[in-house]
C-alpha cells in the first residue's frame, strides 16, 4: 500500500524539555528549528513512521549566558554534533506509545514516548493537518550530556532525568 507523506508544521509545532535545577525547580527550554516528518497508509497512522530533526543551535532557555553553556563541550557541543534526531521503528495508537532511536551527540539509544493523536482537521486554506502530543523522559547522560556540579548542601545542580514534550502538526502532502 502507497504511503502518504505529512510534513511538520514547524510554525504550529513544538519541542521542549524540562530539567530540575538545584533539586527544586524546572528550567524549561525548547528546540524551536525542527523538521519531520509522518508517513503513513491511511488517516488512522496505525502504521506511522514519523522521522524529525532538530536543529541544536536553535536551543532556547530564555537566558542567553545559558543557551551559550549548553551549546558548549560541556553539554551538546553544537559545532560538532548539530542535531538531534528521532526515527519510530514502531508506533502502537490503541497504546498510545511511539518507541524509535534518539540521537543526541552522536549516541543513538531506543527510547518510548507517550502520543496523544489529535486527530486530523482541514485548515481554512483546505489543508489537511494532523496534530500529536508526545511526552517521554531520558537520562541524559544516557547520551553523552554529563556535567554537572556539586551542591554543597547534598544532590546536584542538574539532574539526570529530562522530560520531552512536543507538540506536533503535520500538513499532507498534495498527491
Amino acid at each position: 500500500m502507497a504511503k502518504t507523506t505529512w510534513n511538520l508544521d514547524p510554525t504550529h509545532s513544538e519541542l521542549q524539555f524540562k530539567v530540575k535545577h538545584l533539586m527544586v525547580t524546572n528550567v524549561t527550554g525548547g528546540f524551536p528549528a525542527i523538521s519531520g516528518t509522518v508517513e503513513a497508509g491511511d488517516d488512522s497512522f496505525s502504521d506511522a513512521v514519523v522521522s524529525f530533526t532538530a536543529d541544536v543551535s536553535s536551543i532556547t532557555t530564555n537566558n542567553e549566558q545559558r543557551d551559550g553553556h549548553l551549546k558548549g563541550a560541556d553539554f551538546f557541543e553544537v559545532e560538532k554534533y548539530p542535531s538531534i534526531s528521532f526515527k519510530s521503528s514502531n508506533y502502537n495508537a490503541a497504546d498510545g506509545k511511539i518507541t524509535g532511536d534518539l540521537t543526541i551527540r552522536d549516541v543513538t539509544k531506543p527510547v518510548t514516548l507517550d502520543v496523544d493523536f489529535g486527530g486530523t482537521a482541514k485548515d481554512p486554506w483546505g489543508n489537511e493537518k494532523a496534530g500529536f502530543s508526545l511526552t517521554g523522559k531520558i537520562n541524559r547522560k544516557d547520551f553523552g550530556l554529563t556535567w554537572n556540579a556539586s551542591l554543597e548542601t547534598g544532590g546536584v545542580l542538574v539532574s539526570e532525568e529530562v522530560k520531552l514534550s512536543a507538540e506536533l502538526q503535520f500538513v499532507k502532502s498534495a498527491s
